[in-house]
């Protein structure tokens, strides 16, 4: 079967669309293989919506409404331009929507404790749009059962990265950064958002350069780090959380890049960008040497060696990926690309929610229950059919 998986993540630069082909083996365990993917960016208008809409204390119901119905109007035609760009049809699309909200712990809310998620995106016009069965809203499923339902790529991550001998960790680096670790020869998977990844640096350059992003770290490399605001923010309740946890805009949104930039103070905007970029680096290697390297060595004494995979956004920061570097090298880490394995970096999330499109099309399970603290496996999504 042939599916288009669509995903536009928390940095709300566009929509990634992956046709992938998925064939099932004799174990239960899919093949998979990347037929084509695109990228379609959303216009300046519909971007600020987006944003404005994410955790916002103030928004109409109406403005929430159209900006819902809009974007399944946007998914449904990016799937639609995909399929014309590569030439290949597909009989199954997997949107995961637009997460505008996301608590995946529980808060007390009217006296009682809840959990709660929101992706906005109509399904039933991506499948008028397309002419095709969709399945979305895959979060909730796994929150009703205990879970925080984040993060799903996990799922992906086993199916495409787990090998025999060696020790596989995925780092997803988009607007938050992703966490998956695989022991060698072992079913046990271990999965957590450890923090921001780009969102703190692209909101920086947006403040203070009027760009979206930092290319290629090409502005962090001429900054001075300010050590003692890594130091200081590293000590934020979230860092020391025990996984499974997930975070988003909410806990590194606007209100905290206000913080952050009080109290970098009165210095160049080159160094407010290095400082954005150390800290992203400084949590994610916190987070590997404080839970990662616990897991596997209890898991896997004896593994090969451990290879840590990088997809996402991020992956293209020089800067960024030197500073991961030069924490995760001299523990005898192997540094490598998505793509080496014929997982395009930017493609990798959409390729995902193809698959779990896929695994609820079949009625099987698309959570990893020790990724996100589900009590069961849960089959994941809604199908919307054309």
């Amino acid at each position: 079967m042939i599916v288009a998986g669509v995903m536009s993540g928390t940095s709300a630069d566009g929509v990634d669309v992956a046709l992938v082909r998925v064939t099932p083996r004799e174990d239960a365990s899919p093949r998979l293989k990347l037929l084509g993917h695109a990228a379609f960016p959303f216009p300046k208008k519909l971007r600020e919506a987006v944003l404005a809409a994410m955790d916002s204390p103030a928004i109409s119901t109406a403005d929430l409404a159209r900006l819902h119905w809009r974007l399944g109007e946007v998914y449904g035609d990016a799937v639609g331009q995909a399929q014309q760009q590569l030439g290949v049809r597909a009989q199954l699309v997997g949107v995961h929507g637009q997460t505008i909200y996301h608590q995946g712990a529980a808060q007390k809310y009217l006296g009682k404790p809840l959990r709660c998620t929101w992706q906005l995106g109509e399904a039933a016009e991506v499948a008028a749009r397309t002419g095709l069965p969709v399945v979305s809203d895959f979060r909730p499923s796994d929150m009703v059962v205990g879970g925080q339902g984040a993060p799903l790529v996990p799922m992906f991550d086993r199916v495409m990265f787990a090998h025999a001998k060696r020790n596989r960790i995925l780092q997803n680096l988009g607007g938050i950064a992703n966490m998956t670790a695989l022991p060698a020869a072992s079913h046990e998977t271990l999965a957590f958002d450890s923090g921001p990844a780009n969102m703190v640096i692209d909101a920086c350059m947006q403040r203070g350069f009027g760009r979206k992003f930092d290319r290629n770290g090409a502005v962090a490399v001429k900054g001075r780090v300010l050590q003692s605001v890594v130091d200081s923010l590293l000590h934020e309740p979230y860092f020391a959380a025990l996984p499974p946890k997930s975070c988003g805009r909410e806990e590194f949104g606007e209100k905290f890049v206000d913080r952050f930039i009080k109290l970098c103070g009165r210095t160049e905007k080159q160094d407010i960008i290095a400082t954005a970029t150390a800290f992203t680096a400084q949590s994610i290697l916190d987070a590997y040497r404080n839970f990662v390297w616990p897991f596997l060595g209890q898991r896997a004494p004896l593994a090969d060696g451990t290879d840590y995979i990088v997809a996402g956004g991020g992956a293209g920061n020089a800067t960024l990926m030197r500073m991961l570097r030069d924490g995760l090298e001299p523990l005898g880490i192997r540094i490598l690309k998505s793509e080496d394995f014929g997982v395009p970096p930017q493609a990798k999330e959409a390729m995902a929610f193809a698959l779990l499109a896929w695994l609820r099309w079949n009625q099987l399970p698309g959570n990893v229950p020790g990724a996100t603290g589900a009590k069961r496996e849960a089959i994941l999504g809604k199908v919307t059919l054309a």
